[in-house]
């Protein structure tokens, strides 16, 4: 072949640690998502009643809209991870893959901002 060592036909071609990252952020934001899941929904059962203005009145307390706005975050950072996985094992294409990449990107952020945007304006007093 020409190419020299075997050590230099494959260098570069390795691996580059960066699935490490990805399998801790996808660990952690699942950790995550065990904490507050669970706060949320034994917070929401323990109301007295669960009509808009009991519900509405909770969500308007700090801790309530922290671990609100965390969970939106949260769920939706972890969504995106998976589907990043699954983008990368199944989506082969130029175009169709950029597109679905511009997808997975812009989606999550829209979806995470409306829910946090819904919840600060509940917290500051609005409807």
């Amino acid at each position: 072949m020409g190419n020299g060592t075997s050590i230099g036909r494959v260098r570069g071609l390795g691996s580059s640690h960066h699935g490490t990252r990805h399998f801790l952020a996808s660990r952690l934001s699942a950790a995550g998502n065990l904490v507050l899941i669970p706060y949320l929904a034994i917070s929401l059962l323990l109301l007295p009643l669960h009509d808009y203005a009991t519900v509405h009145t909770w969500l308007a307390q700090p801790v309530a809209a922290t671990a609100l706005v965390l969970l939106f975050i949260n769920t939706v950072w972890h969504a995106r991870l998976g589907v990043q996985v699954m983008l990368e094992d199944y989506v082969h294409g130029g175009a169709g893959k950029i597109a679905v990449w511009l997808l997975i990107t812009v989606v999550p952020v829209a979806a995470a901002a409306f829910g946090v945007i819904c919840v600060i304006r509940i917290a500051l007093g609005g409807v």
